[in-house]
């Protein structure tokens, strides 16, 4: 795909206990086109976890590669790859991982700070996106202060600050009840499409891959496109 902002080829994964190798991920090719979003779906333990983290360069392949705007993020340094995850990618996990002795807004500002920029222009690109995210009262309060809908805003204004080429979520609703993972879903939808950026959601939530461009369907390590949804 020429307008491709990600290109996974022949990935696999092994872990090693003793004299057994487990095969995780067993050859998966994956191209993500320039604002589209794609739903993995598929049984727990197929591997689904496992390459959202080597494609976003937190867990090393045991082989192939992995290609962000056709920059190997295997064959770079260790320092240049986490400034690409920082600049590049933004991730949203099923539990938010906020760090709990700082504010709404200081967890938002967060990204922008290890990128290196002012405090003062951080602390207005969060304080704007956590408005437009409903969260414009909750800026001075702590992760223990916020409901489980409202901490996962937080974090997905975290992942969308940097204004990352590909969003990268795990389960971003499943701690969520119905009403509140519709929240995040519709959240998710808005701002990716409102900032043209691609999107990976791995889900088991039939709801949220029902909307997507694309579905992957993952089992035992290997993948296959699954039916386009008739409605985005």
């Amino acid at each position: 795909m020429a307008d491709s902002v990600l290109d996974v080829r022949g990935v696999t994964k092994q872990f090693r206990t003793g004299q057994n190798r487990l095969d995780v991920l067993k050859g998966i090719d994956l191209t993500v086109g320039v604002e589209e979003i794609v739903a993995i779906v598929g049984p727990s333990g197929a591997g689904k976890s496992t390459l959202l983290h080597i494609v976003g360069g937190l867990e090393r392949p045991t082989s192939g590669t992995v290609l962000l705007d056709g920059t190997d993020l295997f064959t770079v340094s260790e320092e240049e790859r986490a400034r690409l995850r920082n600049r590049s990618i933004g991730f949203i996990f099923q539990f938010h991982h906020l760090l709990k002795d700082f504010t709404a807004l200081e967890n938002v500002m967060m990204p922008l700070l290890i990128r290196g920029e002012k405090q003062g222009d951080a602390a207005r690109a969060a304080s704007d996106l956590l408005a437009r995210v409903g969260l414009s009262e909750r800026l001075d309060h702590l992760p223990s202060e916020l409901s489980g809908g409202e901490s996962q805003r937080v974090a997905a204004a975290r992942a969308m600050v940097t204004d990352p080429r590909i969003i990268l979520a795990d389960e971003p609703s499943g701690n969520l009840d119905s009403e509140r993972s519709g929240q995040i879903h519709d959240l998710l939808w808005d701002l990716a499409r409102e900032n043209g950026q691609a999107c990976i959601i791995v889900t088991h939530d039939r709801a949220l891959s029902d909307r997507a461009d694309r579905v992957i369907v993952m089992s035992d390590g290997r993948a296959e496109s699954g039916q386009t949804p008739a409605v985005n």
